[in-house]
């Protein structure tokens, strides 16, 4: 069973990490990965969450992770 809400899909997070996994998935949109690089680890976590979908290595938003960050 998820531990996180699909509404807010970092409700269970500590403040600091989902601001900075909010910031992560603004980098994705704007494709500032060169400049920014996203931790693996989170992209993990964003990926597992839903958010991300990572294909040749390149992430990319899914709905929900627009949803998040609108």
């Amino acid at each position: 069973m998820d531990t996180y809400d699909n509404r807010n899909p970092f409700a269970d997070l500590a403040l600091e990490k989902a601001i900075h996994l909010r910031w992560a998935l603004r980098d994705i949109k704007a494709r500032r990965l060169a400049l920014s690089p996203v931790a693996e680890e989170d992209l993990s976590l964003l990926a597992e969450r839903g958010l991300v979908d990572v294909s040749d290595g390149v992430p990319t938003l899914t709905d929900a992770g627009q949803d998040a960050i609108d």
